[in-house]
């Protein structure tokens, strides 16, 4: 800011040869030195913003900040936080897609998409969907398989491991299956990845009463709640931060997952997180 420029040389130099050379008028000057000394009317807010990033470990955009501002009392518009954000440097970082793939033919048998995008779900437990994504840690992977609730997008269960294996799919199933109240049988629906087209997948099925439905060939967005999860996953825990070992980063997702669950405020579940948002539907 020319003004800025010029309030600094002045004890150097004459004012008037640093207002002509910076094309200013005196008034022009003299307004905007004014400004620079008056207090900062954003101070408290501004502060207020950078608490929450910092608490959301940069995780949050300005929607997430305005939500939570919101829930502490203070009326602000959600303008007011991007500009504000957008002047200390807050910007939430940015994701960056890639997709494992586990597709390999039809090894065995293929579900009817039942789900058929339809992603709501009235009461908890009544629609579960689960996928598998890859993490690369230098030289090794990492593989990730949740059972995610359509109902307040909470994990269920998950499991991870070094391969993609039929145990890895089987395993966050059987921990999913474990915590169902009596009488509950969701659908559970999956891409046709050979692990959910395998017998094993399809008898713990049965054997829980669980009906299977699968996307189409092909088609992510018939089990889009999967992957906008990973997408989350990868650009606030994974993206941008090095992890030096397997262990450090199966740490990390341990606590992330865990933060997501109890903490990690969602838009889609009026600004609660899923335990808040469960929590609050269940004593309705």
């Amino acid at each position: 800011m020319k003004a800025q420029v010029v309030a600094t040389l002045k004890a150097e130099y004459p004012l008037a040869v640093l207002l002509e050379v910076a094309g200013l008028a005196r008034s022009t000057f003299f307004y905007h030195q004014a400004r620079l000394t008056r207090p900062d009317p954003h101070a408290d807010l501004k502060t207020a913003i950078t608490e929450v990033f910092e608490q959301a470990r940069g995780r949050y955009g300005h929607r997430r900040v305005h939500t939570v501002l919101t829930r502490q009392g203070r009326r602000v518009a959600k303008k007011t936080v991007l500009k504000l954000m957008n002047v200390l440097g807050l910007v939430c970082k940015v994701r960056r897609r890639r997709r494992y793939r586990s597709w390999l033919g039809q090894t065995g048998t293929v579900a009817e998409n039942v789900l058929n995008r339809r992603f709501g779900a009235e009461a908890p437990d009544t629609k579960w969907v689960t996928d598998v994504t890859e993490f690369r840690i230098g030289d090794r992977k990492v593989y990730l398989s949740p059972v995610i609730d359509l109902f307040d997008r909470s994990v269920v269960a998950y499991s991870h491991g070094p391969s993609p294996t039929l145990e890895l799919t089987n395993s966050s199933l059987r921990g999913a299956i474990a915590t169902l109240p009596a009488g509950r049988t969701p659908l559970v629906h999956s891409d046709q990845g050979f692990q959910y087209q395998h017998s094993s997948w399809r008898i713990l099925l049965d054997d829980a009463g669980l009906t299977q439905s699968m996307s189409r060939r092909a088609n992510c967005l018939d089990n889009s709640i999967a992957e906008n999860f990973f997408g989350h996953v990868k650009e606030e825990l994974f993206h941008h931060t090095r992890f030096d070992t397997v262990e450090e980063f199966t740490t990390a997702l341990d606590d992330y997952l865990a933060w997501y669950n109890t903490t990690r405020i969602s838009t889609t579940l009026e600004g609660l997180s899923p335990v808040e948002y469960r929590a609050q539907a269940l004593a309705a």
